[in-house]
């Protein structure tokens, strides 16, 4: 199940490493949660619609915000403590909630992206190696990450399942993007998803990629 929130336009800039703030936001409506120290069954967008500045960014006429969720009692959780604190950031506030369904019906499909796309592994030495579209094994990385999170949430593995980026995107671009000091690089790319329905529609729930609760990985 996803959330549609719409915000009221922000009162102070919005900083460009806002994403790491929002996912206190999520936090703080969850209230004590034991998502922490579990691998990310969520996602979550930008904020969409503003505007780019020198310190950051404007949204004069207020944003959107998907968040989505695999269980659905975080979902609720979230929509009580809305109600109860609508507060966001940078003076923005809940204003609007309309509930969206993540199902899908076909065995694939061309999806876009509300935030970037982050792969990251580990090697033996203990050092990070990000992945974006240039890399040819960032499809099987993408994956991979997806069907441990079905492994998590008690699903069936979907031998189907292939996670490519759409190489003939013209737009296609990297960024880097700060949480907790760390620079990660990632991909603005679509990506084509083809497997069972269930799986896909879980993928529109968790996103793709790693770091989906830091606000990676979003799509639609």
């Amino acid at each position: 199940m996803k959330l549609i929130l719409s915000l009221s336009r922000n009162e102070s800039t919005v900083p460009f490493d806002y994403q790491q703030r929002l996912t206190g936001v999520i936090h703080r409506w969850l209230g004590v949660n034991e998502l922490h120290d579990k691998i990310s069954l969520y996602s979550f967008s930008f904020l969409l619609g503003g505007t780019i500045t020198k310190n950051g960014f404007d949204f004069k006429n207020g944003a959107k915000w998907a968040i989505s969720f695999f269980e659905d009692k975080y979902t609720k959780q979230l929509i009580a403590s809305i109600l109860e604190n609508p507060e966001v950031i940078c003076g923005m506030y809940v204003q609007d909630i309309v509930i969206a369904e993540t199902s899908y019906r076909e065995n694939e499909g061309l999806f876009l992206l509300n935030s970037p796309i982050c792969i990251k592994r580990t090697d033996s030495n203990r050092k990070i190696k990000f992945y974006t579209f240039e890399d040819s094994e960032s499809g099987n990385l993408m994956r991979e990450t997806l069907l441990h999170k079905m492994q998590e949430a008690g699903l069936e593995k979907d031998d189907s399942l292939s996670i490519e980026f759409d190489l003939t995107y013209a737009k296609r671009k990297t960024k880097l993007i700060t949480i907790h000091g760390i620079k990660n690089k990632c991909s603005m790319c679509p990506v084509f998803i083809k497997g069972k329905p269930e799986t896909i529609s879980f993928a529109l729930s968790v996103g793709i990629g790693n770091l989906t609760g830091s606000g990676f990985g979003s799509i639609c």
